[in-house]
């Protein structure tokens, strides 16, 4: 019998039961959750955890691991092992670059982390008009005789990327090995998903999802754990890689053309050794998703260097690099600026490393512009972007809108006169840990004044942001940029 002050004896137990579950948990996830993670990233887990135990507890096991599959890690290490063997008779080639001693290091550094060397003799085209791109894939593509490797974020078949699909049928109908790979979720997300797996059924197009989540199929990892690589290689003559994904410019989203929303891209069109770089990078993907070994290409690439052009240098970076290739990259180049960084990234959400790279760049007297877009895609992200807006502007970073509706998507930056950096990777923690991401490293100054006339016309586009101006925002919009702030460090 019990009375109104006592519970009945099973009630006590689950109560008790519930309270060491809940402590168990507090006092195992501060001894696991910290191992291998940022301290922003861990304590933003910790707190998750701490306000809500189970909930917090079950968005860790879905989102808190950020490794590839050991498979695919292997697959990986087998290959950097193979790029090693096949580049050390060029090894020699760093020393002899005699341009500013930290391009030089910076050369190293991304060979001894991405494996790939800097290669010279090659040919860089940038290409900013979205539909421009488009069509010079599809030229290319209506020329191919051996193979077209195609990797992309995103795909959809529209009005706008019709006839680039229209050639990769062609092309693989005229008996040319097509192969596509493109990122599943990414993909999912878009309007016209399904109709676009009918047509490449119906064709002779070899096509893979890429980090499918398939659990039918047993295939499933952490969900935001994602391949946003942007490749294409020609018969190993001629490459692409960029911002832009293979879609029509507002994204198949009807709101976003309802108010007029496009996005705006930069993509770089490659002749010489190096596009065998980007297609090694492709065989890679193209092996962990089909079990097929691209042997053949593989062995056809001569690992050589050519005098005159373009020194290029690809850097792969993502879950399959512990070593978070590109933001050590970034960080070495912002460091190493003496006169003037300029940037482009849609989502500029930095860790520690690369906040104080960048402030203090600015802090020592270099010129440092950042274009972003005044109006963001992505809610959280582009809030929590902003939160980190008052402390570049008080560094001395000069901030520029590009104007509303269009977003701005191109992901590249130039250093001094002497380094042009392009790829997919934003300058945000999803893509120095959780995305798979392509970079190219371009010495050359004839490339970097081509990047510069394009920066120059994001100049003449974009309204600069003041510190006088960002103070006086509401206390609201203070307050959701910071709580998208720490959101931006669960990982």
């Amino acid at each position: 019998m019990w009375t109104a002050f006592s519970l009945p004896t099973g009630s006590v137990w689950l109560s008790a039961l519930i309270v060491l579950v809940d402590f168990g948990i507090r006092v195992v996830v501060l001894g696991v959750i910290p191992g291998n993670r940022r301290p922003t990233t861990a304590m933003a887990w910790l707190l998750c955890i701490f306000f809500l135990p189970y909930v917090g507890l079950l968005l860790f096991l879905m989102f808190g691991n950020f490794r590839l599959s050991r498979r695919r890690r292997e697959k990986q290490d087998a290959v950097n092992q193979r790029i090693m063997e096949g580049t050390k008779d060029i090894a020699s080639l760093v020393p002899e670059y005699d341009g500013p001693a930290w391009v030089k290091s910076a050369i190293e550094l991304n060979q001894n982390l991405g494996f790939f060397p800097a290669i010279g003799g090659n040919t860089v085209r940038l290409i900013k008009g979205y539909h421009e791109s488009l069509d010079l894939m599809a030229d290319e593509i209506s020329q191919a005789t051996d193979y077209v490797n195609a990797e992309f974020y995103i795909m959809s078949s529209d009005a706008s990327t019709n006839r680039l699909f229209q050639e990769l049928e062609a092309a693989a109908e005229r008996g040319v090995r097509v192969r596509v790979l493109f990122d599943h979720i990414g993909s999912l997300r878009v309007p016209g998903y399904l109709g676009m797996i009918r047509r490449l059924k119906a064709s002779k197009i070899q096509w893979r999802r890429m980090l499918p989540l398939l659990p039918v199929k047993g295939q499933w990892r952490r969900p935001d754990l994602r391949n946003h690589r942007k490749i294409l290689v020609v018969d190993g003559r001629v490459g692409f890689t960029g911002s832009q994904n293979v879609i029509e410019p507002s994204y198949r989203k009807k709101r976003n053309v309802k108010v007029g929303r496009q996005w705006v891209e930069l993509m770089t069109r490659l002749e010489g050794p190096i596009v065998g770089t980007l297609n090694v990078m492709f065989a890679t993907d193209w092996s962990s998703e089909t079990e097929e070994n691209l042997e053949s290409q593989m062995a056809a690439y001569h690992w050589d260097t050519f005098e005159g052009g373009a020194l290029c240098q690809v850097v792969p970076s993502g879950p399959g690099f512990v070593t978070e290739n590109n933001l050590r990259l970034f960080n070495t180049l912002l460091y190493s600026a003496e006169k003037q960084i300029t940037i482009s990234s849609p989502y500029f959400v930095p860790d520690d490393s690369l906040l104080y790279a960048i402030t203090t760049a600015a802090q020592r007297g270099i010129k440092v512009e950042l274009f972003v877009s005044e109006v963001g895609d992505q809610f959280l992200v582009h809030h929590a972007q902003r939160s980190y807006y008052e402390a570049l502007l008080r560094a001395g970073v000069r901030i520029f809108l590009y104007p509303k509706p269009l977003v701005l998507h191109a992901k590249h930056f130039t250093v001094d006169y002497d380094v042009a950096v392009i790829g997919s990777s934003n300058m945000d923690m999803r893509s120095f840990s959780l995305n798979l991401e392509v970079t190219v490293m371009m010495i050359d100054r004839a490339v970097v004044e081509q990047m510069h006339a394009v920066e120059d016309h994001y100049r003449s586009m974009s309204r600069e942001l003041h510190l006088d101006e960002w103070l006086k925002r509401p206390i609201l919009a203070r307050y959701v940029d910071n709580v998208a702030r720490l959101t931006a460090t669960l990982q």
